[in-house]
Formats: structure tokens, C-alpha cells, sequence
């Protein structure tokens, strides 16, 4: 396997944000009472991410390891206001949705981890790559909980995702019950908590019917050679 493929599936599968390394659980928990503020929250984190491996890549060997941290954390700090505001000029509902977590992906722990364990030991194609998958990995998480939750709370997917992203996101909302009075608690905390359990024990399953595979199929002997 290339290392860019090992970089793709520690990001989407293996390593992922939410369901393996368990960090970023505050915005996780927070910002996904609906689909489409989960993807918005992605989009913004993996922005940051991108950004910071890249510049973090580029400066690695003009940065001591002395004040590597606090120089990590202005050029993180930097990104993020830098997103911040561009959400509030453009795209200002989602950043009224967003508001304090926007500002917390500074002392998002994946971010400044990836910068430690990745980005200041890899070349900046690399570092960009891994930007990206970790922030896909994070987004289709975020997707993910938010979609179970506001399907089960109030029988929509995307609801509002033309007013929170933009005019050419409104394909994405979709009406799947209609007429659903809806079950308030997957809305709330309690159903963020639920639903990231019930989605880490089935990523945890089939990891482990994975693995179970993987040692059958080594088990079995080869036929020799004729």
C-alpha cells in the first residue's frame, strides 16, 4: 500500500477523528443536532486542518523544538480567525448555528496532534493529504451523527441546508417522514451521546470481523507448487 492509500484510510477509517482517536467530542457533541450543521462544522475544521498541516510542513525546520508548541498554536490561532471571519461575512447563519465552536477548533486536539505526530515530521504534499482525509474523516462523523439524529428527531435530512450553506446546497434537504411529530431527545445532548455510541460499537464490530477475516484468510494454507 502507497503511503498516500495508508494516509487515506488512517484518516477516513482506521485513525478517524471521532470513532477511533475519540478527540473533538465537545463540537461532536454540540453542533450535530442536524446534518447540515455537521457538515458546516467538517468543512470548517477540515479548512484548518489543510491550512495548518501545510504551513506547519513548510516551517518545520525553522521552528526549534523548543517553542514548536506555542509557535503551532499562533499559526493554528491564525487559521482559525481567519475562518471565522470569512464565515461570518459569508456565510453568517451558519456562523450564528456555529458560534463558540467555530473559535474552539484552536484547542481542537487534532489538529494541533496532527501537527505534532504528521505534519512536522512529513514533506507538505503529504501533510496537505492528510489534511484533507482527517478532515473528511471528521466530516463524514460529524455527517453521520447529526444525520442519525435529526432523522430519528424530526424525520428530515439537510433541513435548512440552503439557508446555513448557501442557495446551491438545497439539493441535499430532503423530506424522509413526513408529517413526523418527531422525537425530541435525539435533538438534545442525551441523543448526541446515544447515537456516537451506537456508531462507535459498529465501527468497533466490524473492525473486529475485519481482523477476524484478515487472520482466517492468513490461516489458511496455500496450495504448493506444482
Amino acid at each position: 500500500m502507497s503511503s498516500y492509500a495508508r494516509i487515506a484510510k488512517d484518516g477516513l477509517w482506521d485513525n478517524n477523528v471521532v470513532f477511533s482517536q475519540m478527540l473533538a467530542l465537545c463540537p461532536t457533541l454540540a453542533v450535530t443536532g442536524s446534518a447540515t450543521n455537521g457538515l458546516g462544522m467538517g468543512l470548517a475544521t477540515t479548512a484548518v486542518l489543510v491550512a495548518s498541516n501545510m504551513l506547519i510542513s513548510a516551517v518545520r525546520h525553522l521552528v526549534s523544538d523548543e517553542v514548536r508548541i506555542p509557535v503551532y498554536i499562533v499559526l493554528i490561532a491564525t487559521l482559525v480567525t481567519l475562518v471565522d471571519m470569512g464565515l461570518n461575512a459569508w456565510a453568517h447563519e451558519l456562523y450564528k448555528v456555529l458560534g463558540l465552536f467555530i473559535a474552539l477548533i484552536v484547542v481542537n486536539c487534532a489538529i494541533l496532534g496532527r501537527a505534532e505526530s504528521f505534519a512536522s515530521k512529513s514533506t507538505v504534499a503529504e501533510s496537505a493529504v492528510d489534511g484533507v482525509m482527517m478532515g473528511l474523516g471528521f466530516t463524514a462523523a460529524l455527517v453521520a451523527i447529526g444525520g442519525v439524529r435529526e432523522i430519528i428527531g424530526s424525520g428530515t435530512l439537510f433541513a435548512n441546508a440552503h439557508l446555513l450553506l448557501g442557495a446551491h446546497f438545497a439539493f441535499l434537504e430532503l423530506t424522509l417522514i413526513p408529517d413526523y411529530r418527531g422525537y425530541l431527545l435525539m435533538i438534545l445532548p442525551p441523543g448526541g451521546f446515544l447515537v456516537v455510541g451506537f456508531l462507535l460499537a459498529g465501527k468497533r464490530m466490524l473492525d473486529r470481523r475485519r481482523a477476524a477475516r484478515a487472520e482466517l484468510d492468513t490461516a489458511v494454507p496455500q496450495p504448493a507448487a506444482g
